[in-house]
């Protein structure tokens, strides 16, 4: 990815199992980059932009988010992260959740969201689009944060 400073992936995930899932299947893929986990949106935006490590303040970052969070909707984080005046609003963001609905995938890409994956309810085709996701991550460039 880049030379200089690796990207971290954050990921925003409320089920447990999934988070474990995703996790294993990134690292199958080869993917050693730090992951960062979030079960609801509010912690997982103020890591976004806040934190000293996160990406606003500490460089590249690609976010993996779930829709159906405990505290707000994903779309309301995506929507967030993607604003004109985000410091952040060039992180990658793949939307990974079991929503299949037309309406719901185009809203996303109106917002902003860079890819959009159903998390299918089958344990191997779900494995295998994550390791997939994987081998996607390990070639794909990702920006800098907006400096001011």
């Amino acid at each position: 990815m880049n030379e200089h400073r690796s990207v971290s992936i954050i990921m925003i995930e409320d089920d447990e199992g999934h988070a474990r899932l995703i996790e294993k299947n990134i690292r199958r893929a080869g993917i050693l980059n730090d992951i960062k986990h979030f079960t609801d949106g509010t912690s997982a935006l103020d890591y976004l932009f806040k934190h000293a490590e996160g990406p606003a303040l500490n460089g590249p970052a690609l976010v993996l988010l779930d829709l159906n969070l405990p505290d707000m909707s994903g779309t309301d984080i995506l929507t967030k992260i993607k604003a004109e005046d985000s410091p952040v609003k060039r992180t990658p963001v793949v939307v990974l959740t079991t929503t299949d609905d037309k309406i719901e995938i185009q809203r996303c890409y109106d917002l902003g969201c860079n890819v959009y994956i159903t998390k299918p309810v089958n344990y191997e085709s779900f494995a295998q689009a994550i390791r997939q996701l994987g081998l996607f991550l390990s070639v794909i460039q990702v920006p800098d944060a907006i400096a001011d």
